[in-house]
């Protein structure tokens, strides 16, 4: 009896023990599937813009050194703006007559001119009512023989003058209270706006002899000084921007499934080991290349890898250039590529 309870109390224990390592292994499965962490390792770094002015002219000043902070829109050089401003006050002076001819012309003829075309014709008018009767007289004695064919012939001569003359106030007259031609007056438009086009652009170059930060970030070199000429292919200042920067890491090919665009990360550094900065998949490279020597992984440095990009906040400046970091991203199963957030989502 004793020999069979101890039997089935043997196997009563062989249940309990294959129960609770079959449960144990199944939470531990589920565990270690929702928790697995795909560690990378890299490099600081920071997108750099080089600054250079839009117009070329002599530097007049450069307010800015290198290693300082400047924020969007701060001014940081200003060229010699002297023969910007002539053009511009040229180009002003020009729009203004452009625009007294227009009015000219859209108001057509004055009151006085009008006047005058009208006594112009009464007087041709009254020239050739004249002429007609001096005509008629001359004809008679003609006839009576008093006068000779030639006097007459003159006085014909006089008379068509004269209607000709009439012709012409008419006309001019006609012309007077029509006012200046439709296509005149589109031409005088045309050139106003050609002047107006002319003084706009030398306003953005006036506007571009001045070079301002187009986003927050350090100066990390000053490569022209004052005095020399600037232009659109001499830069003068190459900024570092703030944020976002981003780790230069490397997946292995093996684990490049579980890496998609927009996914969360943590990213942490020796520097502040208890701080994790917040950060997020940007760029993964389509081809594969050769672990970089300057890489510090575990992974044998002969292994195919595929570069990625972990953006991430910088508000206090803490992550500088060329700083190693750890990144660490939770993956579960591949990944649906994401909308990719910016800085003030992620804080």
């Amino acid at each position: 009896m004793v020999l069979r309870n101890k039997r089935i109390i043997g196997f009563l224990v062989a249940l309990i023990v294959i129960g609770v390592t079959t449960v144990s292994y199944h939470y531990w499965q589920q565990d270690n599937k929702s928790n697995h962490t795909l560690t990378l390792y890299g490099n600081v770094d920071r997108r750099e813009v080089q600054l250079a002015f839009m117009v070329q002219d002599r530097i007049a000043e450069l307010k800015v050194d290198e290693g300082e902070f400047v924020v969007q829109g701060q001014l940081l050089a200003r060229l010699d703006a002297t023969r910007f401003e002539s053009a511009e006050q040229e180009l002003e002076a020009r729009l203004e007559q452009a625009h007294q001819q227009l009015n000219e012309l859209e108001a057509g003829s004055r009151p006085q001119e009008i006047q005058k075309a009208r006594a112009d014709v009464a007087a041709a008018k009254a020239n050739l009512l004249d002429a007609e009767q001096s005509y008629r007289r001359t004809q008679k004695l003609v006839h009576e023989r008093f006068l000779s064919p030639q006097v007459l012939d003159d006085a014909r001569s006089k008379l068509d003058v004269e209607r000709a003359l009439l012709k012409v106030a008419n006309e001019t007259q006609s012309l007077v209270l029509e006012g200046p031609r439709k296509e005149v007056i589109a031409a005088a438009h045309a050139n106003v706006e050609r002047i107006e086009a002319q003084l706009k652009r030398v306003h953005k170059d006036l506007i571009d002899t001045q070079l301002r930060a187009p986003t927050n970030g350090v100066i990390r070199s000053r490569i022209l000084e004052p005095g020399e000429i600037a232009s659109p292919t001499r830069p003068v200042f190459t900024l570092a921007k703030l944020e976002p920067v981003w780790i230069r890491t490397y997946v292995p090919e093996t684990q490049l499934g579980w890496v998609v665009s927009g996914m969360q990360a943590q990213i942490l550094t020796d520097s502040f080991p208890d701080k994790r900065y917040p950060g997020w998949v940007g760029y993964i490279s389509p081809t594969a290349e050769f672990t970089p020597k300057n890489v510090e992984t575990p992974a044998l440095r002969t292994r195919l890898v595929y570069q990625v990009w972990v953006y991430a906040c910088n508000p206090d400046n803490e992550l500088r250039l060329g700083m190693p970091a750890t990144v660490t991203l939770q993956v579960e199963e591949p990944q649906i590529e994401t909308e990719m957030p910016d800085c003030i989502s992620v804080q």
